[in-house]
């Protein structure tokens, strides 16, 4: 059977470019970079080359970027981080109610040990408001954390105008920018971003490895703490295998990403387009046109969406009901919630996403196959039969 993988929001295949960028580093140039011989001097070479690629791709300066293990990490170190080093000017953050489980479950955290949280909904389209976000700000405020797009209905948020407000109260601001790096263009100063994460394995890269960008100036404490590897702001040896490959990634989406976007959105607008034509009370979730150029999200009237996810999979198709970190959790989407899906809709969701290996044909299979599965499934269905009744 040929499998068709539509889950790049999951994660993606590691790049044979960046397999092989990454080899000599597991045993020709194992050095650790933080010593003075040769090996080490070669790992942080490399390592500082890694930097200089993620910097350049984001308009950022070299010394500004902190090698993380990822997503998560970097999220944490944020929320932890920054409300450390400003706890003498308040204790109150801002976020969106539709933000990863990476930034939501520390934000809770916080809120136990005394934090104020607020938590903004977006409209029905899953956008925040700015004007939403400054009407939050108090003088206690002490960062703003807002996605740049949302994992799981790829709505792509107005940072560049959230940043200014922040900027403008001398408040730190952060974007989960996880999804976005390597498919739309991300700059840092365009953006008015003084903290971002991204993980490599989003974008063709490995797993375990990502970075924060902190711009020069930001205060904020180190979540990690031992040696003084990366400028006494993250402890821990680094991992130089998966810093290569993160800068091969990252060098690989700079030249192609254009062209993928391009081909991406084509294939995302003809799903958009068609699903509907296939399929009656289908409903797209997430805005027609702000949103990534490689995800489709759908929800379906009178069916599970584990049911069309095991459907789809029986027929060498993967996709996904939404967030790959919380698959298989029966609790409906906080972020179909969030922009007013009843429950019912929400736990019949279906989120597609495309990549760099995705073909035309893949697509289309797709399309010839998924109307059949809600039908069959829809006939299995009590609700669906009391409806036509």
């Amino acid at each position: 059977m040929d499998r068709i993988y539509l889950d790049y929001a999951a994660t993606t295949p590691t790049d044979p470019a960046v397999i092989e960028a990454m080899r000599p580093y597991f045993f020709d140039k194992f050095g650790n970079p933080s010593s003075i011989h040769f090996f080490g001097q070669e790992a942080k070479k490399a390592m500082e080359d890694a930097r200089s690629k993620v910097a350049a791709f984001l308009g950022a300066k070299e010394e500004e970027i902190v090698f993380t293990s990822g997503g998560t990490e970097s999220d944490n170190s944020v929320l932890f981080g920054t409300v450390w080093a400003g706890a003498s000017k308040g204790n109150h953050i801002i976020t969106t109610a539709i933000e990863h489980h990476a930034i939501l479950e520390p934000a809770k955290f916080l809120e136990k040990s005394g934090y104020k949280v607020t938590y903004i909904k977006p409209d029905q389209h899953g956008i925040v408001s700015p004007d939403d976000i400054a009407g939050a700000i108090t003088d206690k405020t002490v960062l703003i954390s807002v996605m740049h797009a949302n994992n799981e209905i790829g709505a792509i948020q107005p940072i560049k105008e959230i940043g200014r407000i922040a900027r403008d109260k001398g408040i730190s601001f952060h974007t989960d920018a996880v999804q976005t790096v390597g498919h739309i263009p991300v700059n840092v100063d365009e953006l008015n971003v003084d903290l971002l994460s991204l993980s490599a394995h989003k974008f063709y890269g490995p797993k375990g490895i990502g970075c924060l960008y902190v711009r020069k100036g930001t205060r904020i404490q180190p979540y990690l703490r031992g040696g003084g590897q990366e400028r006494h702001r993250r402890a821990s040896t680094e991992n130089i295998p998966g810093i290569v490959g993160l800068g091969k990634a990252i060098e690989l989406c700079a030249k192609n990403m254009a062209k993928e976007s391009k081909e991406q959105s084509h294939l995302r607008d003809k799903l958009i387009k068609e699903i509907p034509k296939k399929i009656d009370r289908v409903y797209l979730n997430g805005h027609p046109t702000l949103r990534l150029p490689n995800n489709v999200n759908f929800s379906v009237e009178y069916i599970e969406g584990e049911s069309m996810l095991l459907n789809l999979d029986m027929l060498g198709i993967a996709a996904s009901t939404g967030s790959a970190c919380t698959s298989g959790d029966l609790e409906p989407s906080h972020v179909l919630l969030s922009i007013g899906r009843p429950h019912e809709l929400c736990h019949g969701s279906l989120r597609i996403t495309l990549g760099r290996f995705t073909k035309g044909s893949e697509i289309n299979r797709f399309l010839e196959v998924f109307p059949k599965i809600v039908s069959k499934l829809r006939a299995m269905s009590p609700l669906y039969d009391e409806k036509k009744q």
